[in-house]
């Protein structure tokens, strides 16, 4: 088996917050991440898909088809959003890397021509990252048939 990765950036803000917790009981728990007016990262996506290489061509998938698909499914919609008002799929949703990763994957694991996905990295930060292999979650208020229509 051979494993392809594409690493893509994009920056958004965020606000980690619960609408069932009190204020007391969401600054607790999410701290500074709770800010209200949110507060921004530099993510790092990295997407991996294996398979075995096409006897044809040596790919396990086109890098440049899979750059496009990240760009097209996640990076256009993401980039330089609010994840929790400009982000459709995310409605909603507690923006956690957790809960992103797993939507990440909803969303690609349909678009990938050739291989199968394995993973969804991705990166918060330098030091906190999540990295997710299509085991089922759930996540509430998640709806993944509306996505993927």
């Amino acid at each position: 088996m051979v494993y392809v990765t594409r690493k893509s950036h994009f920056s958004a803000s965020h606000r980690l917050y619960n609408p069932t917790f009190s204020d007391e009981k969401n600054d607790a728990i999410f701290d500074k991440c709770n800010n209200l007016h949110g507060h921004g990262h530099n993510y790092v996506l990295e997407v991996t898909v294996k398979g075995l290489p096409d006897p044809s061509t040596g790919y396990v998938i086109d890098l440049k088809q899979l750059r496009d698909i990240i760009e097209l499914e996640i990076i256009d919609k993401v980039d330089h959003k609010h994840l929790n008002y400009d982000v459709p799929f995310l409605e909603g949703i507690i923006p956690t890397a957790e809960n992103i990763a797993v939507i990440f994957w909803s969303i690609l694991e349909k678009s990938i021509p050739m291989g199968t996905l394995h993973s969804v990295k991705l990166y918060e930060s330098d030091n906190n990252f999540v990295e997710y292999f299509g085991e089922p979650v759930n996540i509430p208020n998640f709806k993944a048939e509306e996505v993927l229509s």
